[in-house]
């Protein structure tokens, strides 16, 4: 466990997603963020590059990145309510920048950003959250999350201390939803393929909700979700800690 900073100074990656389809996510987390004690700021940032970075694009990946080594200078920490946008700057901006001026910069950043939950967790020594959610959820745990980030327990502790709420686990909970950065594009079939076995799984539990700490993951399963019809809805985590249930679940008309 990392040794917690007084009143530390975080940058919120917002990621493209977030920005674009759940701003939601973003007020969650600065919430969250601000709830353990942070000072929370946005800088001025840009896609992390993993779409380039995944097509083999590495001349262009690294343009990206290096505007993101900018933006996040000089703060304690930069988290992201992503394991995905996450595990690019932690995992793959050391070795895209290995050999290059700013090799040392790439490494500093990715040893200051976080994804949320192991954050709140682990850093922040946050045990307990101010919430209610009289449902039975269910998580899928992202490829990034597990693999990237080291993500895994850090969400379930938060959601034990939520009241009312009930957690029913996948048989395939960290299996792939099929989403996978540029997979879905590539290999369309497949990846459709593994959602409908994704959604089946989550089914299977009775949850009321599914969550994830990866809005693509999300959005993956909620469009196979929909289209059969279930009744299961579909929200990122840091929603639920942060007690924001007001807001239509993705995908949901408004109420």
């Amino acid at each position: 466990m990392t040794e917690p900073v007084s009143s530390p100074r975080v940058a919120l990656l917002v990621t493209c997603l977030v920005d674009l389809f759940r701003p939601t996510v973003g007020f969650a987390t600065v919430k969250l963020l601000e709830d353990a004690g942070c000072t929370v700021e946005v800088p001025l940032q840009s896609c992390c590059g993993q779409p380039a970075y995944n097509s083999g694009e590495r001349d262009h990946a690294m343009a990206i990145a290096r505007t993101m080594l900018d933006a996040f200078e000089g703060y304690d920490h930069v988290v992201a309510p992503s394991g995905s946008c996450a595990g690019m700057v932690i995992r793959h901006y050391p070795e895209l920048f290995a050999g290059t001026e700013d090799e040392a910069r790439a490494a500093d950043l990715a040893g200051r950003t976080w994804e949320l939950t192991r954050y709140l967790v682990e850093v922040a020594g946050m045990t307990t959250v101010d919430a209610r959610c009289d449902a039975t959820v269910t998580i899928h745990d992202s490829c990034s999350c597990l693999r990237e980030t080291g993500t895994r327990e850090q969400p379930r502790a938060l959601l034990a201390s939520v009241e009312g709420l009930t957690l029913a686990e996948a048989t395939d909970r960290d299996i792939c939803c099929g989403f996978g950065g540029t997979f879905a594009a590539k290999y369309p079939d497949i990846s459709a393929a593994m959602a409908r076995d994704k959604a089946d799984r989550l089914e299977e539990t009775g949850a009321d909700l599914a969550l994830a700490a990866d809005l693509g993951c999300l959005l993956n399963i909620v469009g196979t979700l929909k289209r059969r019809g279930s009744r299961v809805e579909v929200r990122h985590i840091a929603e639920v800690l942060a007690g924001d249930l007001e807001t239509p679940a993705i995908a949901e008309p408004g109420r």
